[in-house]
C-alpha cells in the first residue's frame, strides 16, 4: 500500500457505498486500485497523463472520475457516509460553520466548450453544470470560489461553487438547503444545525430571516454600518442583533475545513476546465475527510 492510499478499515467504509456491476460487461472491476489512483492525483495534482502506472491505465481513472462526478456518484457516497456517522453519533450538529476560500484556477482550467456536456454514456446533463464554469476573473486572474458548510468536527457538510468575484453573504442560503443527511431507519433526512456561526459578511436581514424562520440560533456579528444604520433609525431600527463572543470562537473550525481541504494540491489550485468534474473533485476531497478516523 503506497502512501496516501486507503487502508483496509477505509476501504470496508467506503465499498458499501460505491456502484456495484450491473448487467453484463463488468464495467466497474478494480474500484480500489481506480480510486487510489484519483485520490493520488487529488492529493499531488499531478496531470492525469503522469499517473503512475501501479493505478493501472489513466483514462480509466479519468473516465470513472469523470463519469461518476457527472451521474452524482460522488455526491451519493458522501451522503452515505454522512448518514452512518449520524447513525453513530459522530457529527456534531451543536455548531455548523459557513464560510468561503477562494482558489486560484491554473490556465489550463480555461478554454472549456461553450457546449453543454452530457453525463458519458447517457443523454441527460451533469447535475453540477454551469455555464459559467464557476471560473470568475479578478484581480488575481482566474479565480473559483468554494462555499463550505462544516460541523463540529471539522468535516465538511455541503459544498458549493461559484465563480471567484460572487460576495458570500447571498450564497449562505444556497450552501444552507444543500445540508442533507439521510437518516439510515427513514424518514426526512436532518437539514437543520443548532447553532450557525459566520464572520460579518454573512450579516444582512435576508439571512437573519432566513434563520429566524428555520430555529436555527446564529451567531454573526453585526457590520459597524448596519450598527450605524439601526442606530439612526432609532426605535424603527429595532433591536440589536445577539452575539455570544464564547459561541464565535467556534468559528474557527469552519476555517480548519477549508485548510484540511486545501491541504489536497487539485483542489487548492484548480486544474479542471469542467464545473462539474471540478466539484467532483472537491467532493472526493471531502470523502476522504470522511473516512479518516
Amino acid at each position: 500500500m503506497g502512501r496516501g492510499d486507503l487502508c483496509d478499515a477505509e476501504w470496508v467504509r467506503l465499498e458499501r457505498h460505491l456502484p456495484g456491476n450491473t448487467g453484463r460487461g463488468g464495467r466497474w472491476k478494480c474500484h480500489r486500485k481506480v480510486i487510489n489512483g484519483i485520490l493520488f492525483r487529488l492529493r499531488t495534482g499531478i496531470p492525469w497523463r503522469d499517473l503512475p502506472t501501479r493505478f493501472g491505465k489513466w483514462q480509466t481513472a479519468y473516465g470513472r472520475h469523470r463519469r461518476w462526478s457527472a451521474d452524482g456518484t460522488w455526491e451519493r457516497v458522501l451522503q452515505g457516509l454522512q448518514a452512518v456517522a449520524d447513525a453513530e453519533g459522530r457529527i456534531d450538529w451543536s455548531m455548523v460553520g459557513v464560510d468561503s476560500t477562494v482558489l486560484r484556477a491554473h490556465q489550463h482550467a480555461a478554454g472549456a466548450r461553450k457546449r453543454v456536456p452530457k453525463v458519458p454514456g447517457k443523454r441527460s446533463r451533469p447535475a453540477w453544470h454551469r455555464l459559467d464554469e464557476a471560473l470568475g476573473r479578478s484581480r488575481g486572474g482566474l479565480t473559483t470560489k468554494l462555499h463550505l458548510a462544516s460541523e463540529g468536527g471539522c468535516r465538511p457538510l455541503a459544498l458549493l461553487l461559484t465563480p471567484g468575484q460572487w460576495g458570500d453573504g447571498p450564497q449562505m442560503i444556497p450552501v444552507l438547503d444543500r445540508i442533507r443527511v439521510p437518516r439510515p431507519g427513514g424518514g426526512r433526512p436532518r437539514t437543520r444545525p443548532g447553532c450557525l456561526s459566520a464572520d460579518k459578511a454573512y450579516s444582512s436581514r435576508r439571512n437573519r430571516r432566513y434563520l429566524r424562520r428555520r430555529q436555527i440560533r446564529h451567531v454573526i456579528p453585526e457590520r459597524r454600518d448596519q450598527r450605524a444604520h439601526r442606530r439612526r433609525r432609532g426605535s424603527a431600527g429595532g433591536r440589536p442583533t445577539g452575539f455570544n463572543r464564547d459561541q464565535y470562537a467556534r468559528r474557527n473550525e469552519v476555517e480548519r475545513t477549508m485548510n484540511a481541504l486545501k491541504g489536497f494540491r487539485a483542489v487548492a489550485t484548480r486544474f479542471d476546465k469542467r464545473a462539474y468534474v471540478f466539484q467532483g473533485t472537491v467532493t472526493l476531497a471531502a470523502i476522504r475527510l470522511w473516512l479518516r478516523p
